[in-house]
């Protein structure tokens, strides 16, 4: 500080000033007030030729006598060295009296709350205390804005004159390492030249107001950035389809928690809906620790950015650090993308600063994303647990929806929405939630179809298809092995798989024999979602892009942990032999070299086997075989249809005896043949058995080398 403002000086000088009239702000606002005319040189906006910038300022620090004088003539030169006095007897007091400048409750013992739960240092306190009054006070803000913009280095140094705080120790407390900087509380703007309440920035707009307030709390002062989880409305039970990474995750966090252990975090991703939020607080819930989430929203649905809410991470991982608690940051990408390919994410801007927080950390922080693909592979390293929660397994979405569901929404009805691949926990939990404010107003029926209408709309918002309303679905009968003619043991092979968790399996046969059944019913009993590319999905007429397109529904379906079936393989697996073109063989070759890499469960399906390439048939593991219903597994399907077509023996047994009798001689019937009768079901409704059996019969009739001749039973 320049000797000449000494207040040791000042006292000496000038022992019995008396300033002409009564100042309206308290000692220590008048003395940062005075401070900023006098040592910032902001007087020279604030005394103008005819009179002062701000009048209520002029009456604050003791001015108030030269404003409107009753004609006489304003003197700036008499206001300028009165200014100085003022300023001068204020320093001697607070030398003399330094009580007089201590902080008005409630913000002192909010200050001194604050500094013991973060540990601010004393010059923390004190540059703390004067930016929440600078960001309350008009006085300070009007004062500050005559000082003009302010460089980062300027602002440090205006703290630094106004607080009478060392400059080394100012621009300590704003490094990232600092407390005060560190905890998200205060953060000095260091791109813009601006006023000096800009360079301040603190923890939210409604902190300032907080901290005067007698009844503020480490939550109060979060305010709009960090909240209280609400109550999971699942608990782990509900995600058995990744329990090993449940039981390694309790116990991990437990330790961690019980050691005080630093640098936890957990990167969770999966597809919107997939219960990623819920585990989180079910993970919570069973730990017995509170769970706050930073808020990507203020309480007026206002978005919060990426940088605040990375201040707010800050300021929660300071004001828990003591306490038994995990913080949850969702929807991540609001910091670790960026949001074009000529900018940097939040995370990237501040890379260092993240490093140091995912290293460093006191409380555990679970991080979720809808995707792994905006975390920059910098920071993967940096986490203790990724991994991903895809959709549940069928028998999961149907305790989920048993769970949810109101006795008015039937079962047959769960059973046929459950067989939806992409729907997920919190769809159901948002469905059953209207469901049952609405239960009182509507009739079952009505319940049941806006049930499906709710689901259908939000899986087509998320850019899925709708739940199936086909009346002919819930008429299908559900895939059993049993049904099915291989030449293998098709149950067997699932168990199989679903130790190895990899293979590559080529099925073949005519159409209809239940091939991509199979996959389907596979991937639900290895708990897996399934990706069905057809050859209209990868065959592009653009050159190389038929490569490209297999290269990435490998890669996709890798990064998913999804089986992947590809229909009608021998669009791609012809033989090179004959090949007249050269992307013939190149799309055999990409084909092959991604069947070799890929550690997954893969699945081709083929009506042509004789057409495949005898190179590729190696890289097969096993080939199966499908064919036609043996006369036991038509007799077993039969039944099944029956009953679920709810369709009667006309009261004759000689007729059912006939029909059954008829059904023998369908050597070609396929499972395809049963569902596709049961679809033709709603536009010519089947009423009995021998229905039924005619309308199989017809079926096979069309088949490529059946008899075109009418089948003499086919006559009811």
């Amino acid at each position: 500080m320049n000797p000449v403002y000494s207040a040791i000086n000042m006292s000496k000088q000038y022992p019995s000033f008396t300033p002409p009239s009564a100042p309206i702000a308290t000692p220590l606002v008048q003395l940062w007030l005075l401070r900023m005319l006098v040592r910032l040189g902001a007087h020279a906006k604030f005394i103008l030729r005819g009179g002062f910038h701000c009048d209520r300022i002029a009456e604050a620090i003791g001015l108030g006598h030269m404003i409107d004088t009753d004609g006489e003539e304003f003197s700036p030169a008499i206001a300028k060295s009165t200014l100085r006095r003022l300023h001068l007897q204020a320093e001697a007091n607070a030398i003399a009296r330094p009580e007089t400048l201590n902080v008005d409750q409630p913000l002192a013992s909010n200050l001194q709350g604050l500094a013991n739960l973060v540990g601010l240092s004393n010059d923390e306190q004190r540059i703390l205390s004067f930016v929440v009054q600078l960001h309350n006070n008009r006085l300070l803000d009007d004062a500050a804005d005559m000082i003009g913009p302010l460089t980062s280095l300027k602002a440090i140094q205006s703290l630094s004159d106004l607080l009478d705080i060392p400059l080394e120790n100012v621009r300590k407390a704003f490094e990232s390492q600092g407390t005060l900087s560190g905890s998200g509380l205060v953060s000095l703007d260091r791109r813009n030249a601006c006023q000096l309440r800009g360079k301040l920035d603190l923890l939210s707009d409604t902190f300032s107001d907080g901290m005067i307030s007698s009844e503020a709390t480490a939550l109060s002062l979060l305010k709009d950035m960090v909240r209280p989880c609400t109550p999971p409305d699942l608990s782990l039970a509900d995600y058995t389809h990744i329990q090993l990474m449940v039981d390694v995750l309790k116990p991990f966090l437990e330790k961690a928690i019980q050691t005080s252990r630093k640098g936890v975090n957990i990167f969770i991703h999966g597809a919107p809906g997939t219960g990623k939020t819920q585990f989180v607080k079910c993970m919570a819930h069973a730990l017995g620790v509170n769970l706050f989430e930073v808020a990507s929203e203020d309480e007026d649905g206002d978005p919060v950015g990426g940088p605040y809410r990375l201040r707010a991470y800050r300021a929660a991982q300071s004001f828990f650090s003591t306490a038994r608690a995990c913080i949850l940051f969702d929807e991540v990408e609001d910091v670790f993308a960026a949001h074009d390919h000529n900018s940097r994410s939040s995370a990237q801007s501040h890379k260092a600063w993240i490093n140091r927080c995912l290293e460093e950390n006191a409380v555990p922080a679970f991080w979720i994303s809808n995707s792994i693909d905006c975390l920059d592979p910098a920071f993967v390293r940096r986490f203790d647990l990724i991994f991903d929660i895809p959709v549940p397994p069928r028998s999961q979405r149907l305790r989920i929806l048993d769970k949810h569901c109101t006795a008015t929404i039937g079962h047959t009805i769960r059973n046929r929405i459950s067989e939806n691949t992409q729907l997920a926990p919190a769809v159901v939990a948002k469905a059953s939630s209207v469901i049952r404010t609405v239960e009182s107003s509507l009739q079952p029926a009505q319940l049941e179809a806006a049930f499906e209408l709710i689901l259908a709309n939000t899986l087509k918002a998320q850019g899925y298809k709708p739940v199936n309303k086909d009346p002919s679905i819930g008429a299908t009968v559900r895939y059993n092995p049993s049904c099915t003619n291989a030449d293998a043991d098709l149950a067997d092979l699932a168990t199989q798989l679903k130790q190895t968790q990899s293979g590559r399996i080529c099925l073949y046969g005519p159409p209809g024999t239940g091939k991509t059944a199979y996959g389907h019913w596979l991937a639900e009993q290895l708990e897996k979602p399934l990706m069905v590319k057809k050859a209209s999905d990868l065959i592009s007429k653009y050159l190389g892009e038929t490569e490209k397109n297999l290269a990435n529904a490998f890669r996709d379906a890798e990064k998913d942990n999804a089986v992947l079936l590809i229909d009608e393989v021998d669009s791609f697996l012809q033989n090179r032999e004959s090949a007249t073109r050269s992307w013939e063989v190149s799309q055999v070759n990409e084909l092959l070299t991604q069947l070799e890499a890929f550690n997954g469960v893969f699945i081709a399906s083929t009506n042509l086997m004789g057409q495949l390439d005898a190179a590729s048939l190696r890289r097969f593991d096993l080939k199966i075989r499908f064919d036609y219903l043996r006369p036991a597994q038509a007799n077993d399907l039969f039944e099944r249809y029956c009953t679920q077509l709810n369709l009667n023996d006309d009261g004759s047994n000689s007729l059912e005896l006939a029909g059954q009798h008829k059904l023998k001689q369908l050597n070609t019937l396929t499972p395809g043949d049963f569902a596709a009768v049961a679809r033709q079901s709603r536009l010519r409704p089947l009423r009995t058995q021998q229905a039924l059996v005619n309308a199989l019969a017809q079926e096979c009739a069309l088949k490529p080398g059946a008899r075109q001749t009418p089948i003499g039973f086919l006559v009811a």
